[in-house]
C-alpha cells in the first residue's frame, strides 16, 4: 500500500514542477510583454483607455482582452534641400528675388504625452517608413519655402552666419529657423511629433559665391599682405641680425687691427731699443777702440819723437865731429889744402863764378886802402872757402849722407760742388 502511494506522490511532486517551471511562465509571458529600449507599446482594453508603456520595461497584456501596437521612440533624422526666391526688392521697391539654395538637417522625435503618443501612433506611424520620410521632407520643404519668401538675401546669409543649431533658447539669432520651426510645429504637433533640433548647414546662392569669392580674393590678398609684411619682417630682421654680425665682425677686425697695430708698435719700439743699444755699444766699441788708437798713435809718436830726437841728436854728434875732423884737416894742411882744392873746383866753379859775377852789377866800395879787385878778389875766395868746406862735408857723407824728414804734405782742399742749374733758366747759346 505504501509502494503504491509513493509513485502517486511523485507523479503529483513532477506536475507541480512542470507546472511551476513551464505553464506558469508560458502564461506570465502571455500577459507581461518586455518593452525595449527605444519603444513605446501601446495596449488598448476592451472598452477603455489604451495604456502606454515606454521602454525599458513591461506591459500587462491579456490575450483575447487587450490589443497592443508599438512605435519607436528615438529621434528621426531628415536631410533637408530647399531651393527658392528671397523677398529682395531693388532700390525703387521693385522685386528683385535671388535664387537661395538652403541645406538643413531637422531632428524630430514622437511627443511627450500620452496624447502625441497615440497621435503619432494613429496618423504619422500607421504610414510606411517611406511614407514617413517624405511626409517630413515635404513638410518641412514648404515650411523653408515660405521662410525663404519671408527674409532678404543679407538676412539668409546673417541667418546662416549665426549659431546653426535652432534651440529654443536661440531661436531670436536665427531667423530662418524660427520660421521654419513656427510654421512646421502646428503641422507636426499635428501628427503626434515635436521639434528637437533644427541644423542650417549651409546657405548657397550665386550671389553669395561671388560675394564669396571676393571675399575669398579679399582675404587671400590681404592674407599674401599680411605674408608679405611677415616675409619683409622676417628679412628686416634678418639683415637687421646680419648688419649687427657685420658690426660685430667690424668690431673684431677693428681691434684685430689695433692689436696688430699694437704690436707692430711694441716691435718698432723694441727695434728701435735694440738700435740704441747696438748704437751704443756700437759706440761704446768705437770710442774704446779710438781711445786704444789714440794711446797707441801716442804711444807711436812718443817713440818716434824720442827715435828722431836720438837720431837728430846722433846726426848732430857726427856733424861736429865731422866739422871738428874737417878743421883738424885744414888746421894740419893749411893754406895748401885749400889751395890743392880750390884749383881741383876751379873748372866746376869758374863758369858758374864768371856768369854770376858777369850778371851782376857790383859796386864794390873798400874802406881799408885796398883795391875793388883785390876785394873782390878776396870775397870770391872766402866764398869759394865755404862752398869748399860744404863740399868736403858733403863728401864725408856727413851733409849728403843726412837723410831729410819727409814732411807729410797737406791734403788738397777739396773743390767746390758745381752750383746745380736753376730750373726753367736755359743758358744763352755762345
Amino acid at each position: 500500500m505504501q509502494l503504491q502511494q509513493l509513485p502517486e506522490s511523485l507523479l503529483t511532486i513532477g506536475i507541480i514542477v512542470f507546472v511551476v517551471l513551464v505553464v506558469v511562465p508560458f502564461i506570465a509571458t502571455r500577459f507581461l510583454r518586455d518593452v525595449e529600449k527605444g519603444q513605446i507599446r501601446i495596449v488598448s482594453w476592451l472598452g477603455g483607455r489604451p495604456a502606454i508603456y515606454r521602454g525599458p520595461g513591461k506591459s500587462k497584456e491579456i490575450p483575447l482582452l487587450t490589443t497592443g501596437a508599438t512605435i519607436p521612440s528615438s529621434a528621426i533624422n531628415v536631410d533637408l534641400d530647399i531651393t527658392d526666391q528671397t523677398a529682395d526688392r531693388d532700390a525703387h521697391g521693385n522685386p528683385q528675388p535671388i535664387k537661395v539654395q538652403v541645406l538643413a538637417s531637422a531632428i524630430v522625435s514622437v511627443g511627450d504625452t500620452d496624447d502625441m503618443i497615440l497621435t503619432a501612433a494613429n496618423r504619422f506611424f500607421s504610414k510606411s517608413e517611406s511614407e514617413q520620410t517624405s511626409t517630413l521632407i515635404d513638410l518641412m520643404s514648404s515650411s523653408g519655402r515660405r521662410a525663404i519668401n519671408l527674409l532678404t538675401h543679407n538676412q539668409l546669409f546673417s541667418a546662416a552666419e549665426a549659431p546653426k543649431v535652432a534651440e529654443a533658447a536661440d531661436d531670436e539669432e536665427d531667423p530662418l529657423a524660427v520660421i521654419i520651426k513656427k510654421a512646421c510645429s502646428r503641422e507636426l504637433t499635428d501628427l503626434g511629433l515635436t521639434f528637437n533640433s533644427l541644423n542650417i548647414k549651409s546657405v548657397q546662392s550665386e550671389v553669395a559665391e561671388a560675394l564669396r569669392r571676393q571675399s575669398a580674393a579679399v582675404a587671400k590678398a590681404e592674407a599674401e599682405i599680411v605674408a608679405a609684411v611677415q616675409a619683409r619682417r622676417a628679412k628686416e630682421a634678418q639683415l637687421e641680425a646680419e648688419r649687427a654680425i657685420s658690426d660685430k665682425e667690424r668690431e673684431l677686425a677693428s681691434t684685430r687691427a689695433a692689436n696688430a697695430a699694437l704690436v707692430a708698435q711694441a716691435e718698432a719700439q723694441k727695434q728701435d731699443a735694440l738700435a740704441v743699444q747696438r748704437q751704443a755699444e756700437l759706440r761704446a766699441t768705437q770710442i774704446a777702440q779710438a781711445s786704444a788708437d789714440a794711446e797707441r798713435v801716442k804711444i807711436e809718436a812718443t817713440a818716434s819723437a824720442e827715435a828722431e830726437a836720438i837720431r837728430i841728436a846722433r846726426i848732430a854728434d857726427a856733424q861736429a865731429e865731422a866739422i871738428r875732423k874737417v878743421n883738424e884737416a885744414i888746421r894740419l894742411g893749411g893754406e895748401a889744402y885749400f889751395r890743392y882744392r880750390q884749383i881741383e873746383m876751379l873748372p866746376d866753379i869758374a863758369p858758374v863764378v864768371a856768369d854770376a859775377l858777369g850778371r851782376a852789377r857790383l859796386v864794390t866800395i873798400s874802406g881799408d886802402g885796398k883795391g875793388a879787385a883785390s876785394g873782390t878778389a878776396d870775397q870770391i875766395g872766402q866764398v869759394l872757402n865755404a862752398v869748399l868746406a860744404m863740399q868736403v862735408v858733403g863728401q864725408s857723407g856727413l851733409v849728403n849722407g843726412t837723410p831729410a824728414i819727409e814732411a807729410t804734405p797737406a791734403p788738397p782742399a777739396p773743390e767746390p760742388p758745381p752750383a746745380p742749374p736753376r730750373r726753367g733758366i736755359v743758358p744763352p747759346a755762345r
